[in-house]
């Protein structure tokens, strides 16, 4: 909960974002912003290769442009990728990623003056690009996301979506907060190749062992981070990922192989190559605008009505508890919970993530929500929305300077991740674990968070269980009118497929 003493603003600024109030400083806000673009610019990368890449029905990519040159069946080896059109659409999804979360997190800056950035949500990306645009042509996909984003706004101004935040325990609040930490922290470990695919389910590093330079840069920005922020130093998890871009870099001109046939895969690089641009290179910039085509009825007509509200359903529940669940877990990391368990600007933040999911759509990135790797710069010190304007300035800056985005790899980004998830995981003291019928709802929510991949999966866990453990105990006076709602809507979420199936 929160309990700086408020102070006496000096400025318009200061009053504004709370500066002084929140005990913050705009160095360290600059700062903290810096440390959450670093960490989160993966998506101008990682985006475009979901995004870009994926076929409608039609065959076509998001840009309009055809897949194949010459097309038989999906799947087929006498399929000819057309690489130019391919690429061009990775380019143009890759501005207009970078365009949406600067603007967007600019405006949440601005408007919910919190520090939490906002871009293309990773989950619903896939979920877009794979589940639903195969079943209908892209604009038409494009439509129903929107749709869901209409919705979602309705329900913020119609108060319902505050009046879930409310509803939620305080203790459910905080194991959000523990859960997404531990989530982060395994995102950190899984893009670092710490944590991969193995036998019977994950394995540790390469095969058991802990094998080349990528693994080796990973562990000493780790390890650097750890001791800078154990000794409480300022802007210690900056440093550490500039010290540790700055090893990547000398390891890959000295150590590394850049014959592709040469390369092994298992100890390369996880996504970027941390290798200085050219300089004709830098600039590279594409008009993203010219993904904004949209059809926001055709979904229904592809595939019928029913199919088309199912895939809205899913997309609006799962944006809506990830939001809630982001922004509750950061507002406890910094300290920004009030006694009573509000957010300062709590509607203001809800609105905007409404808007960025319709913003999203539109600009053809998918729909743009909160991020938890947010954390990284609320655990460096930022506490307002200038650190979030700082990291929309820095997306905007990334629409000329692609190249530099690419500079720093996964095991130079994630050593943060790691430890920002110790940070967010201690918030785990506050639940009270003498009493089960809140306990066992805070262990399922922050035990599936990392083991489903899903904020969503996690908080609906939480709910339905907390429910169902006062109904067992016939206490239906705790559980409000908003709980009953939101409980059954998890359970129709989890439920989908069976549903569906037995309706078709």
């Amino acid at each position: 909960m929160a309990t700086n003493t408020p102070i006496q603003s000096t400025s318009a600024l200061d009053r504004w974002f709370h500066i002084s109030e929140r005990g913050s400083n705009l160095a360290t806000e600059i700062r903290g912003g810096l440390v959450t673009f670093v960490t989160m610019a993966y998506i101008v990368v990682l985006n475009p290769l979901i995004i870009g890449t994926a076929t409608d029905e039609n065959n076509e990519l998001i840009s309009g442009l055809a897949k194949f040159t010459k097309f038989v069946a999906q799947g087929s080896p006498e399929n000819i990728v057309n690489q130019d059109n391919v690429n061009k659409t990775i380019v143009l999804v890759a501005s207009a990623t970078a365009l949406l979360a600067g603007v967007m997190s600019i405006l949440m800056g601005l408007v919910g003056r919190f520090p939490v950035a906002l871009a293309a949500g990773l989950g619903l990306n896939s979920f877009l690009a794979f589940t639903i645009a195969p079943k209908m042509t892209w604009p038409e996909a494009l439509g129903l996301m929107i749709i869901g984003g209409l919705l979602m706004f309705v329900l913020v101004l119609t108060g319902f979506r505050l009046a879930v935040f409310r509803a939620v325990p305080e203790a459910l609040k905080y194991s959000i907060g523990a859960g997404i930490g531990l989530f982060i922290a395994l995102i950190g470990l899984t893009d670092a190749g710490i944590v991969r695919n193995g036998v019977p389910l994950i394995t540790f590093a390469v095969k058991g062992q802990l094998a080349g330079w990528p693994i080796f840069t990973f562990i000493f920005g780790l390890l650097l981070i750890i001791a800078l922020v154990a000794l409480r130093v300022r802007g210690g998890i900056l440093i550490g990922l500039l010290v540790t871009t700055v090893l990547a870099v000398a390891i890959q001109a000295m150590l590394m192989v850049d014959d592709p046939e040469k390369i092994n895969k298992d100890t390369y690089w996880r996504l970027n190559v941390p290798s200085l641009p050219k300089v004709n290179d830098v600039v590279d910039f594409t008009n993203p605008l010219q993904l904004w085509h949209i059809n926001l009825t055709g979904g229904f007509q592809a595939v019928g009505a029913l199919t088309a509200i199912i895939f809205i359903f899913s997309l609006l529940l799962s944006d809506f508890f990830d939001s809630i669940g982001t922004v509750t877990g950061l507002a406890a990391e910094a300290d920004l919970l009030e006694e009573d368990g509000e957010i300062e600007h709590i509607r203001e933040i809800l609105v905007v993530d409404s808007v960025a999911v319709m913003a999203g759509a539109a600009a053809g990135t998918s729909s743009n929500t909160a991020y938890i790797e947010s954390a990284s710069g609320v655990g460096d010190g930022a506490r307002t929305g200038i650190a979030s304007i700082v990291t929309g300035v820095m997306f905007l800056l990334a629409l000329f300077l692609a190249p530099l985005t690419k500079i720093v790899p996964y095991e130079a980004a994630t050593p943060a991740l790691v430890v920002v998830g110790f940070l967010m995981f201690t918030q785990i003291r506050k639940i009270p674990m003498d009493d089960y019928a809140l306990a066992i709802p805070c262990f399922l929510t922050i035990v599936l968070m990392p083991f489903t991949y899903s904020i969503t999966n996690g908080v609906g866990a939480g709910l339905v269980s907390f429910v169902l453990i006062k109904v067992c105990q016939r206490k239906f006076n705790e559980i409000s009118v908003i709980m009953w709602i939101i409980s059954l809507a998890f359970v129709l979420y989890f439920a989908i497929n069976p549903i569906s199936q037995l309706i078709n």
